[in-house]
């Protein structure tokens, strides 16, 4: 693991030149954001979605050849290894994997139904699962790999109303503990992002009219600022690069200091 410095060239530390790289989620949101910061360091992004194709290829026309759409709900886990060698075999070796796929149902607990809890278990935990499992021998072959889940803030606080998708995000904490402990000696590294308060539509949907909130999130924040998605992307290239090489099994809060603010 020793560097030689003799030949040390930070940039190309940085750069995911020649790789290809799965995003889940990749054209909305968040994922839009990571699909840009990967192309941006080099590598060619397969976007995996279930939303509409022409709304998919409008979000990602800007990055041209660099980002292909494959249209797939992640809960199809029945069918998610025939799409993984469908890929593999159309874009060759596949080295990065971003779970970032996801859903939402904000009720307490109380008005929550098993079905729809279960429903945000399967995009987020169920459906990330298969799609690991299903790369996991590949990236073995080729002895090299990074794997990256989409957690949260309430990976680690309570926050009402969001019990599957706290349980969910819970959950991949020790999913990348244990895929940690089972693909390090294979050169695969899983990590995860737990992205803060961050500048999307979801965060002024809940926040323009309710001025209370705003100011309690603003007063946990120590930088007194919100994320900008980008700053998310930038930890996603970060983490696939080789300059996280001996980073694995870490969760790393994108939040502005939010989880220790008070």
């Amino acid at each position: 693991m020793s560097i030689d410095f003799a030949n040390f060239n930070i940039h190309k530390v940085y750069s995911l030149e020649g790789k290809t790289a799965i995003v889940t989620g990749g054209s909305t949101g968040l994922g839009l954001s990571i699909t840009r910061c990967l192309i941006s360091a080099g590598a060619k992004v397969i976007v995996l979605s279930f939303e509409a194709p022409e709304q998919a290829t409008d979000a990602l026309a800007e990055f041209g050849e660099k980002a292909i759409f494959y249209q797939f709900n992640i809960t199809d886990t029945d069918h998610t290894q025939e799409i993984v060698d469908k890929i593999i075999a159309e874009h060759g070796p596949i080295s990065i994997l971003i779970n970032n796929a996801g859903n939402h149902c904000k009720k307490f607990i109380w008005d929550m139904s098993v079905e729809e809890y279960v429903s945000v278990l399967n995009v987020h935990l169920v459906g990330a699962f298969a799609l690991t499992k299903a790369l996991i021998p590949h990236m073995k072959t080729f002895n090299q790999g990074s794997i990256v889940f989409m957690a949260s803030m309430t990976s680690y606080i309570g926050q009402p109303q969001v019990s599957g998708y706290a349980t969910a995000k819970a959950g991949y904490l020790g999913l990348i503990h244990t895929l940690t402990a089972e693909c390090a000696e294979f050169g695969i590294r899983v990590n995860a992002i737990a992205p803060g308060w961050i500048d999307t539509p979801m965060f002024h949907k809940a926040t323009d009219n309710d001025p209370p909130r705003l100011a309690k999130i603003m007063g946990r924040i120590p930088t007194k600022t919100i994320g900008d998605p980008m700053d998310v992307g930038m930890c996603a290239a970060f983490l696939c690069s080789d300059a996280a090489r001996y980073i694995t099994g870490a969760c790393i809060p994108v939040d502005g200091g939010a989880l220790i603010g008070f």
